[in-house]
């Protein structure tokens, strides 16, 4: 490290700014604290943690309700992907192998008290490999162990396991990561047009097989650009991007994103989450938005019980998605017991989705408390019922 020093000046005698080496060095630590995305106190972006926990409440109520149009409202999984890939980005700045390392410790402990419990239950409810796969069945589920494609199970657990197309997707995200930002960095405008290729041409030109490869290649292809622009975050480039070119950018993918959704409807549904094309699209210009017009967060550090909320959805995001499908399933019969009890049948509004809503968020947090300080011993962390 070189150590520039100046000759002292005399007493009293004003200082140049434009020459002092302690002012430039003041601006400019001013200057990347302004425009280094992410910088706030304890090297988090509160504005980023409330987006995650606003997609996070976005998944719950998707699939407690099915509205197809919370899928044009907010695309959670476009904003999540882009999240990572921001936080990925600024990981690699350390070596490759032990950043992917680090991601997939987080990630999997979790998984696997998640896949306890639904593979045992799919068990009790008569699930067994079909008799050509006796004797080789186990080599599926090694997925379980590390899902590079989807887990095995059967109808009964489909709803609790559907929902691990996200972790399969991120764990090839976070693999292909090294390469993509090497891509990424030669060239970033052109990377991330190319990105959004793949989708167009499966979309209208060439069906990847059907199936496990089939399903891994579209959902990539569908969330790639997203997590680019998390690299582009990271990078600073789209800060650097003018106000009008990414309002531009983003009516003009949105638009195309919005007009394929209603013009190639999915069983009759303009739901995005059924076409990858609309949702690709859509995605980039919501998250391009997202992340260049972003309001300082910092006052919600000053509300401690929101400031509070907003870390534990964080902290316990894994533990939060994992489980919410279950919490869901488990409400149904929970209601029905209700049901048995005459007071709550009278006073409860027991027929409501929205006390469903409501119970399902009850169980979540059971979740959270009895199997979320996995996450801490994942993360190398002291664990802890609440952090």
């Amino acid at each position: 490290m070189t150590v520039t020093t100046s000759a002292p000046t005399a007493a009293g005698a004003p200082t140049d700014a434009s020459t002092d080496p302690v002012a430039l060095t003041t601006r400019a630590s001013r200057r990347r604290a302004r425009t280094a995305p992410g910088a706030a106190a304890g090297g988090r972006d509160r504005y980023l943690d409330v987006l995650r926990m606003f997609a996070m409440i976005r998944v719950v109520t998707y699939h407690t309700f099915g509205w197809a149009w919370l899928s044009l409202v907010f695309p959670s999984m476009g904003v999540m992907f882009a999240l990572a890939g921001s936080l990925m980005a600024r990981s690699l700045a350390r070596p490759a192998l032990g950043v992917i390392r680090g991601r997939m410790r987080r990630l999997l402990p979790p998984l696997w008290a998640f896949g306890i419990v639904v593979v045992l239950a799919m068990m009790v409810h008569g699930w067994a490999p079909p008799e050509h796969h006796i004797g080789h069945w186990w080599r599926r589920m090694l997925l379980w162990v590390v899902p590079i494609g989807d887990p095995p199970g059967n109808e009964w657990g489909a709803q609790a396991t559907d929902i691990l197309w996200y972790l399969r997707t991120y764990l090839w995200l976070v693999l292909l990561s090294p390469l993509l930002l090497k891509a990424f960095r030669l060239s970033r405008g052109l990377m991330l047009v190319l990105s959004l290729v793949p989708i167009v041409v499966m979309s209208t030109v060439w069906s990847p097989p059907d199936g496990q490869i089939g399903s891994i290649l579209f959902d990539l292809a569908t969330y790639v650009t997203c997590w680019l622009l998390g690299f582009a975050h990271r990078d600073g480039l789209v800060d650097r991007l003018h106000p009008a070119v990414v309002l531009l950018l983003a009516a003009a993918t949105m638009a195309f994103g919005g007009w394929y959704g209603f013009t190639h409807q999915s069983d009759g549904s303009y739901d995005l989450n059924e076409i990858p094309l609309a949702q690709a699209f859509w995605s980039v210009g919501f998250v391009l938005l997202l992340l260049r017009f972003r309001p300082d967060m910092d006052w919600v550090r000053r509300i401690k019980p929101l400031d509070r909320t907003v870390t534990i959805f964080n902290s316990r995001a894994v533990t939060i998605y994992l489980w919410h499908e279950i919490a869901l399933i488990v409400s149904v019969p929970l209601i029905d017991l209700m049901w048995q009890v005459r007071a709550f049948e009278l006073s409860l509004p027991l027929d409501s989705m929205w006390f469903q809503f409501g119970v399902a968020w009850v169980l979540i947090a059971v979740a959270v408390l009895g199997v979320g300080w996995i996450e801490d011993v994942a993360a190398k962390q002291r664990p802890r019922l609440l952090p």
